[in-house]
C-alpha cells in the first residue's frame, strides 16, 4: 500500500540494501513501493571510506536522507552518513508504526469488503489529513470516532477504524500539578472554597481523556492535578482551571492564589 509517491528532499527514509558497489549503494525504498536510490560512496560514512563494506551489506536495513529526487529519471539520492543514532531510531519507530497501521486498514477492508480501488483511496484520504495512517488510528483513539470523520470516508469505516485503535493502542498520557491557596472571611466562606473548586473542575476539557482532580492538601492549600494525552494540552487545562477557580473565588468575596509547586 503505497500512499505517496516519491519522498521530498530531506525526508529521512527506510531501505532495503541491494547492491553494494565499489562507488555506491543501490537501496530500495521500503515506503516507496520498492523504488530504487542511490547512496554514493562519498555518502556512506563521515571520512575516507576504503571498504564500503565495513558500512553496509546485502539485505540490511538502514536509514537514509532524501538528498535528491527526479522523477523523470527515476533516480533518488540518499545519504547514509547524514542520519544521526536519535533520528534512525525515531524513523525506524515511525516506520514499524506504519506497518502496523497498513495491517489494520487491510483488516478494516476485509471486514468491510472494501475493493483494492476503495483502500488505496482510504489510506490516501487518512494520509492526507493526518500526516501517517498510524497518527488516525492514534486520533480516533484519543478522541473518538468523530476524530476520523473527515470529507470522503464512511461512518462505518470511521466506527471501524475506531474500534481496531480502541482494540490495539493504548491512550498516551502525561501529568501534571499545581496548587491553589483560597481564603475567605466571610461567613459562607465554606461555600465560597467548594463553589470555586467545583468551578474548576467543571471547565471545559478538550477532549474526553482530560481528567481535572482537586484534593485538599491543608488549610489553605488544594492540589489540582491534571491527567492529559500530551504536556500542551495538561499545561492549557491546569491554567483554564486554577483562573476559573481564583475568578470564581474573588467574585464571590474570596481570596485565591495559584502557584505551580507545594511550597
Amino acid at each position: 500500500m503505497n500512499v505517496k509517491d516519491w519522498p521530498e528532499i530531506g525526508e529521512f527514509v527506510v531501505c532495503t540494501v541491494r547492491r553494494v558497489m565499489d562507488f555506491g549503494v543501490f537501496v530500495e525504498l521500503d515506503e516507496y513501493g520498492g523504488k530504487e536510490g542511490l547512496i554514493h560512496i562519498s555518502e556512506v560514512a563521515s571520512g575516507w571510506v576504503k571498504y564500503i563494506r565495513d558500512h553496509v551489506r546485502e539485505g540490511q536495513k538502514i536509514v537514509c536522507k532524501t538528498l535528491n529526487v527526479d522523477p523523470e529519471k527515476l533516480h533518488i539520492d540518499l545519504s547514509l552518513k547524514d542520519v544521526n543514532e536519535h533520528q534512525r531510531r525515531e524513523k525506524i519507530q515511525e516506520w514499524k508504526n506504519e506497518q502496523k497501521a497498513v495491517k489494520w486498514i487491510d483488516y478494516i477492508a476485509k471486514s468491510s469488503n472494501l475493493g483494492r480501488e476503495e483502500v488505496e483511496d482510504l489510506a490516501k484520504k487518512l494520509y492526507n489529513a493526518f500526516g501517517t495512517l498510524y497518527a488516525a488510528f492514534e486520533e480516533a483513539r484519543i478522541n473518538g470516532v468523530d476524530a476520523v470523520r473527515v470529507e470522503g470516508i464512511d461512518e462505518r469505516i470511521a466506527e471501524a477504524i475506531t474500534r481496531v485503535a480502541d482494540e490495539n493502542l493504548k491512550i498516551p498520557h502525561v501529568e501534571i500539578t499545581g496548587f491553589v491557596d483560597i481564603t475567605s472571611t466571610r461567613p459562607d466562606g465554606i461555600e465560597i472554597i467548594k463553589k470555586s473548586l467545583l468551578a474548576g473542575k467543571k471547565i471545559k476539557k478538550n477532549g474526553k481523556n482530560v481528567k481535572i482532580d482537586i484534593s485538599y492538601i491543608g488549610a489553605p492549600r488544594y492540589r489540582i492535578h491534571i491527567t492529559a494525552p500530551d504536556y500542551k494540552i495538561a499545561e492549557n487545562t491546569l491554567k483554564r482551571s486554577s483562573e476559573e477557580i481564583i475568578k470564581t473565588a474573588h467574585k464571590a468575596g474570596g481570596n485565591a492564589t495559584f502557584h505551580r509547586h507545594d511550597k
